[in-house]
């Protein structure tokens, strides 16, 4: 067999050829796998919103804050219906290890950045004049962190308010007919 000449066109023809093989691999596996990753997403949410709702009464809130430090964070929030966070977990993170990551457990009963018990809403870091102390040296990340639990309740508050009535509320007018 002849060995193909190096030229411009044929390392680019060959390096063509490999690319869509290895993009068509890739594409069957996914495929493939696609369905039990959704499966076990779906397990690890549920099990996610037992733990932060720790078997009390309330609202467990999946919530997404795309400007973490090193991308999107994405954290369930369990909520007592009156504000009260309950719990969280992080399912979602590309913070940095050791910094970031440890959002996880800063925030937890008894930790320095202790967030349970506390009304969400309002919840800013002290670098910012709230009463939460941020993760040392990963304030982007706290900030980040704090966006999505005072948004968890945000979210809560609509859906609460979208429960009680499909009317719009509307303020009432005095009668002036006497």
């Amino acid at each position: 067999m002849k060995k193909l000449e190096s030229t411009w066109y044929n390392m680019s023809l060959v390096l063509t050829g490999i690319a869509v093989v290895a993009g068509a691999a890739l594409g069957y596996v996914n495929s493939i796998t696609a369905p039990t990753i959704a499966s076990i997403k779906a397990q690890q949410e549920k099990a996610a919103e037992e733990e932060v709702l720790n078997g009390q009464e309330g609202k467990a809130v999946k919530i997404t804050d795309p400007k973490g430090f090193g991308g999107p964070l994405t954290v369930m929030v369990g909520l007592a219906p009156n504000g009260t966070i309950l719990g969280y977990k992080v399912l979602e993170s590309s913070e940095t290890p050791g910094l970031g990551a440890k959002a996880q457990d800063w925030f937890q009963k008894g930790q320095k950045g202790d967030i349970i018990g506390k009304t969400a809403g309002s919840l800013t870091v002290s670098k910012d004049g709230g009463d939460v102390d941020a993760i040392t040296a990963s304030t982007i990340t706290s900030r980040a962190f704090l966006r999505c639990i005072n948004a968890a309740y945000e979210e809560l508050s609509k859906r609460s308010a979208d429960t009680e009535s499909g009317a719009t509320k509307q303020a009432s007018e005095p009668n002036n007919n006497i």
